[in-house]
């Protein structure tokens, strides 16, 4: 249980720190952006919370809907897995 918390403090620092730097690139270096899909992937591996937070923090992405629901509904699914690990024994707190 111990190393499932490390990983999730990592992939939330890393989705802060590349939701961060896209908003920075997206004023300086619009060549050097952050895709999409690449935000996408590191809220689905477990950086979802840390990123809605940061996104909604410096205003990133708050005028797309892409986000404002698909982050909360990775969110969602998320919790629903969690709850069924928990409820079926797989995951004990």
């Amino acid at each position: 249980m111990k190393y499932f918390y490390c990983y999730l403090i990592f992939i939330s620092f890393l989705s802060v720190l590349i939701t961060c730097y896209d908003k920075f690139a997206s004023k300086k270096i619009k060549k050097h952006r952050a895709p999409e899909a690449v935000l996408f992937l590191l809220a689905a591996f477990g950086g979802s919370a840390a990123m809605l937070f940061t996104m909604l923090a410096i205003r990133h992405k708050t005028k797309h809907k892409r986000f404002m629901l698909g982050i909360p509904l990775i969110m969602l699914a998320q919790a629903a897995l969690i709850f069924i690990a928990y409820r079926n024994h797989y995951w004990e707190f």
